[in-house]
This record gives C-alpha cells, sequence and structure tokens, in this order.
C-alpha cells in the first residue's frame, strides 16, 4: 500500500488554500507512483481534475501539493440528502467529462488511463463539482500511447476490476468505463437496480431520468471493453439525464396551471381515463 500521510492539512499561501502529502518511499514502486503522479497533474490540467499548486523533488524528499478541495470525498456524501439527485448528475457529468479528457490523448498529452475509478478518488468543492483524484495507479507510456491498450501491473482496487484485465493484465480507457461498478452489475442481473439509489432521494427522481442513467450505467458494465461506450457518449447520455429532470423540478413549476395540466394529460399512461377539471 502506498503510504502518505499529510504534511499539513491546510496551509494559507495568499487566498489560495493548500495541501501538501510526502510519499515515504520504501520501495521502488512509491517513487514511480510519485512519478506518474506527477506527471499527470503537470501535463494534464483541467477543470474535473484536482489542480497542482506545487511540488517538491530535492534531497530524497518528494511532495506534491494540490489546491485544497473543501468538501472531502464522493463516498463521505452518498448516504446526504443534501446530495439531490440533479447534484449527483452533475458529479456524474464531471467524473465522465474528466474521464473524456484523460482519454482523449492529443499533441500536447499523452493518454491516460486512470486505473481507480471509484467514489473514494472523486472529490467534492465547495460548490458540489467534482475532480477526479488519486492517480497513482494510472498509466502513462509514451510507448503504448498511439495503442488502444497500456499495461499495468497493479490496479488501484479489485472489486472495481475490469474482467477484461483479470484475464489480459492490460488496462484500457474503456477499464475505467467499467469502473462504475461491479455491484451495479449485480444489480442488474438480480433486477433490482433501484437498491443502488439512496433510500432519500428515491421520491424526487423522474422516471426518464432514471431510464436514461440505469441505461448508460449498463452499457458501461459490459463484459467485452470495445461494446462499452466512449467517455464522450456517456457525458452526452448523463445530460440527457440532467434535462430530464431539470425539466420536471426547475422548468414546469414555472408553466402556468393550465399549461401544467396539459402535460399531465398527454403524459398519461394510454388507456386511462381523462377527466376534464373546470379552469382548463
Amino acid at each position: 500500500m502506498l503510504l502518505l500521510y499529510a504534511k499539513a492539512n491546510a496551509n494559507a499561501i495568499g487566498r489560495t488554500i493548500i495541501v501538501a502529502k510526502e510519499w515515504i518511499q520504501k520501495s521502488g514502486q512509491e517513487n514511480n507512483q510519485f512519478r506518474t503522479k506527477l506527471d499527470v497533474l503537470c501535463n494534464h490540467k483541467h477543470e474535473d481534475i484536482i489542480s497542482l499548486a506545487g511540488y517538491c523533488d530535492e534531497q530524497g524528499e518528494t511532495i506534491i501539493v494540490y489546491k485544497h478541495v473543501w468538501n472531502g470525498s464522493l463516498d463521505e456524501h452518498l448516504n446526504n440528502l443534501n446530495l439531490t439527485w440533479i447534484k449527483r448528475i452533475h458529479i456524474c457529468i464531471n467524473v465522465a467529462s474528466g474521464l473524456e479528457f484523460l482519454h482523449g490523448g492529443g499533441v500536447t498529452q499523452k493518454k491516460l488511463v486512470h486505473g481507480n475509478i471509484k467514489s473514494a478518488n472523486i472529490l467534492l468543492t465547495a460548490d458540489g463539482k467534482a475532480k477526479i483524484s488519486n492517480f497513482e495507479f494510472s498509466s502513462l507510456d509514451s510507448l503504448h500511447q498511439h495503442m488502444d491498450h497500456v499495461s499495468d501491473n497493479a490496479y488501484g482496487t479489485f472489486s472495481y476490476l475490469d474482467p477484461e484485465y483479470a484475464i489480459s493484465g492490460f488496462l484500457t480507457d474503456k477499464s475505467d468505463l467499467y469502473s462504475f461498478g461491479p455491484l451495479a452489475k449485480r444489480r442488474f442481473k438480480e433486477g433490482n437496480f433501484s437498491e443502488m439509489v439512496f433510500e432519500g432521494i428515491k421520491q424526487e427522481i423522474v422516471p426518464e431520468s432514471y431510464s436514461s442513467f440505469v441505461n448508460i450505467a449498463y452499457e458501461c458494465l459490459r463484459d467485452v471493453g470495445y461494446k462499452r461506450p466512449e467517455a464522450r457518449e456517456v457525458v452526452l447520455q448523463l445530460k440527457k439525464a440532467l434535462e430530464f429532470q431539470e425539466d420536471k423540478e426547475i422548468w414546469e413549476p414555472m408553466l402556468p396551471r393550465n399549461y401544467r395540466e396539459i402535460i399531465r394529460i398527454v403524459t398519461k399512461p394510454t388507456g386511462s381515463t381523462i377527466s376534464t377539471e373546470k379552469g382548463f
């Protein structure tokens, strides 16, 4: 296990709050992880990725300094009623957008596989935006940047393991997409995926939004990597789920009453009896 400790919980530098972490190097693996993380943060700057504030790599001191993210990790908030369905979709969109950027490659950056996507590695800002963190297990190899896969001998969390990686030993960008979680896959097979949703917010979820979310989650969990969507497709489908929810929560209450009644009638299931109320 990588040994880390907080050099300082939160230090003020001007108006920037920072957190510093030092690698205690007991083997070459820790040094490699430090180099990988530093390389990622220096060369992959994006609004949905944790920001580098500075680093030290001198006389045996290996320290990385981050801009402080106030609200901790996502796993600490999953049972919080204040984390509404809309906020949760926004967080998913942030993560998918970050992965789209990392997987995109290009002239100025190498294609990157994160390798350890899970709720504990998603940090939340004060205004609820999500940032991908913890790149110790990322694959960043110039010898493989033009190939569809990169090799890696350590996968961050076994419970999120891509079944293709278990067989081949290769991580791909589709491995990150699979990491939305095998628990969800088990729920699909049992026919009770709704149990994955926090009980406290179930009543607020619009069915169309839920369906869009579930459908793209299912596509990400296909056993064969090439059948999984690209990150950009995940972003598009999550935005559709968001639109369905926002239409119901934000825009519909602003409509005149008779418009809301029209919507209620036209969306009534086929075969039901429709009654006309006074004032319609």
